[in-house]
């Protein structure tokens, strides 16, 4: 079922604070600025953002030039990152309030610039608005993990009679770059945790859809953030070799696709890292498993924001006592998704961000068609970002030649095969290059904890699909999915750094050992 709105898309902001960070051009169309440590500027070129939902032009941005960014790293790297550092923690926490509180205020702002620029549904858009201010909130929980440690020295010979204390330290300044899925959530979840520790931050957002990241660094301002502790890099990707190898930032937070992570890697040098990078994830179908339910919470792991998520359900493994079951009852749940344009009541899965990942979506179907693949379930596509849920059953003794099996394709399309054991198809599950997450129904305890013990996967959800949520419990992948935790507390190691104060009081008598 496809449904469009012959209404061509059109960003208005009624929002007070944010008329001073854009105008409108002699088109109509709203031309940003960008905030770069204290001023916001625009540039003498502009690239333009196109609405996935009808490719129209919605606004533009500016396009920096290495002028812009070798003046606005310098601020930060001589002043804004003492600046951060030199804010105390208490007043670093009421900045997050603040914001949290600024969010809330101008959240229809903030959920219609997700609809128009990012395609997500209302529902979609307000719910990332939401956890993203939960999120805020929850900052005071990364707190525990900034605290130090004490360690007596009389525990060797060598070391008696000293004692040492370790402090937990920002590393300077932390660049964030984030992708075009969850442009609001990533950046707020990835600067909590920055800002926190007293890091200056840099933010890349996604080139498709960074208008709700510019409405948040006017947030963020309004929220007493130090003016030359953060900036905002509207650039190409293709621009940013120069700026991840820079060596005045001290760690790089990325969120994005494995063939990303990798180009960043190389071009870095010497750093920290925390990398949450392509998945795309297996589900796993054991013989007593709820059925209806499991085909419920697959189907939605499957198009949920239309399959592009780091987390989608890719991969579908069933006993085979079952597998006809499941097979039918997911063919079931995915007819009955509507298709079409967000801003329309009741949709539940809008377009691709662009034509190119419709493109990729079909060819890859069309791959799996020409190896043995059976479509069970969507496979049309419409317009040119629109395509329907689709399933694709794979014989298992083909499906490591498949595409769609080997890289992950961020669309709401998915595989389906069976397997004789829990045995094998944790094997086929570890067959991909990918560790991300992994879900298992079932109510088998021995089948499920082999599962757990032997999934190469950084998070494993038992009876629910994979997601992420604000972080609560920690994520991130093995393999060729990521490096280091994103979450709650969990991702404050990868961007402070340890240091280690020894105290000498040898001779003095303070202590009198036996």
């Amino acid at each position: 079922m496809f449904s469009f709105i012959e209404k061509k898309a059109n960003l208005k902001i009624k929002g007070e604070i944010f008329k001073d960070i854009y105008q409108l051009g002699d088109d109509g169309i709203p031309q940003f600025k960008t905030y770069l440590a204290g001023e916001w500027v625009f540039s003498d070129e502009w690239s333009p953002i196109r609405s996935p939902i009808d490719l129209s032009i919605i606004a533009k941005i500016p396009k920096l030039d290495k002028n812009h960014i070798e003046k606005a790293l310098d601020t930060i790297y001589r002043y804004g990152r003492w600046d951060i550092r030199n804010t105390p923690g208490f007043k670093r926490l009421n900045i997050l309030e603040k914001a949290a509180e600024l969010l809330e205020r101008y959240a229809e702002d903030i959920s219609n610039t997700l609809v128009l620029d990012a395609g997500k549904t209302f529902l979609s858009a307000k719910a990332e608005v939401q956890a993203s201010i939960d999120r805020l909130k929850a900052a005071e929980l990364d707190v525990k993990n900034i605290q130090g440690e004490y360690i007596p020295g009389d525990w060797s010979e060598e070391t008696t009679e000293t004692e040492a204390i370790i402090r937990r330290e920002p590393v300077g300044i932390v660049l964030l770059i984030t992708p075009f899925n969850y442009p609001l959530f990533d950046t707020i979840n990835k600067l909590t945790y920055s800002i926190l520790a007293g890091n200056a931050i840099i933010v890349k957002p996604a080139s498709a859809d960074p208008i709700s990241v510019l409405l948040l660094a006017r947030i963020l301002e309004l929220a007493g953030m130090p003016k030359r502790s953060f900036a905002l890099f509207t650039l190409p990707g293709s621009m940013m070799n120069a700026i991840v190898s820079d060596r005045r930032i001290s760690a790089i937070s990325l969120t994005g696709s494995t063939d990303t992570g990798y180009k960043v890697l190389k071009s870095a040098g010497i750093k920290q890292f925390i990398m949450e990078l392509g998945g795309g994830d297996p589900a796993i179908v054991l013989s007593d498993a709820d059925i209806k339910w499991a085909a419920q919470r697959i189907a939605r792991g499957i198009y949920s924001y239309s399959g592009q998520r780091c987390d989608a359900i890719k991969l579908i493994i069933s006993e085979e006592q079952v597998y006809e079951r499941i097979k039918g009852e997911l063919v079931e749940e995915l007819k009955k998704v509507k298709v079409g344009d967000p801003r329309e009541k009741g949709v539940d899965l809008g377009p691709l961000i662009d034509p190119s990942s419709a493109d990729e979506m079909m060819n890859a179907l069309n791959e799996a068609l020409s190896k043995g693949g059976k479509i069970l379930a969507g496979g049309n596509r419409f317009n040119k970002t629109y395509v329907e849920p689709t399933l694709i059953e794979i014989p298992k003794d083909r499906i490591k030649e498949i595409l769609l099996y080997n890289r992950e394709i961020f669309a709401p399309i998915a595989l389906i095969t069976s397997a004789k054991s829990v045995e094998e198809a944790v094997d086929l599950a570890n067959g991909r290059v990918y560790g991300l997450d992994a879900a298992i129904f079932g109510r088998d305890l021995v089948k499920i904890r082999y599962a757990i013990r032997h999934l190469e996967v950084g998070a494993i959800y038992i009876n629910d699909y994979p997601r992420h949520g604000i972080g609560y419990y920690p994520f991130g992948g093995r393999k060729d999915s990521g490096i280091g935790r994103e979450g709650i507390g969990y991702s404050i190691e990868y961007i402070t750094s340890s240091k280690s104060i020894i105290y000498n009081y040898k001779g003095t008598g303070v202590w009198e050992y036996l």
